[in-house]
């Protein structure tokens, strides 16, 4: 009697294992972290801004130095298990209050300046 339910153990652990690969594949999920950065977002950003200004257009930083109130870190992670990983970063940094220069992953594009200008934009 246990060697018939010691082969019958074993006959079901060999079945739930060939079984297994033929399962159909668990969902991953997707994990953003931080605050999201995008190229418009950057494009708005200009010196001479202040920080309600900046706030409004990238929103409250993730990362807030507390020995250095004149710099914004904002940090952007997006994780599709087994495809894709990308990191976006930008600092920002005031001086008297207002946005003196900032840099990071995205800079300002010229398109801005064409988008203003449509008849430019064709020319080229």
């Amino acid at each position: 009697m246990t060697r018939t339910f010691v082969l019958r153990l074993l006959a079901l652990a060999l079945a739930v294992a060939v079984s297994s690969c033929a399962l159909p594949r668990v969902y991953k999920v997707t994990i953003q972290q931080g605050n999201v950065i995008t190229q418009k977002m950057v494009d708005e950003l200009k010196p001479g801004m202040t920080r309600e200004q900046v706030a409004y257009i990238m929103g409250e930083p993730v990362i807030r130095n507390p020995f250095d109130e004149s710099r914004w870190d904002y940090v952007y992670t997006l994780r599709v298990p087994g495809s894709v990983e990308r990191q976006i970063t930008m600092s920002l940094f005031f001086t008297d209050d207002v946005l003196s220069h900032f840099t990071g992953d995205l800079a300002p594009s010229d398109r801005q300046g064409d988008e203003e200008n449509p008849d430019l934009a064709s020319s080229e």
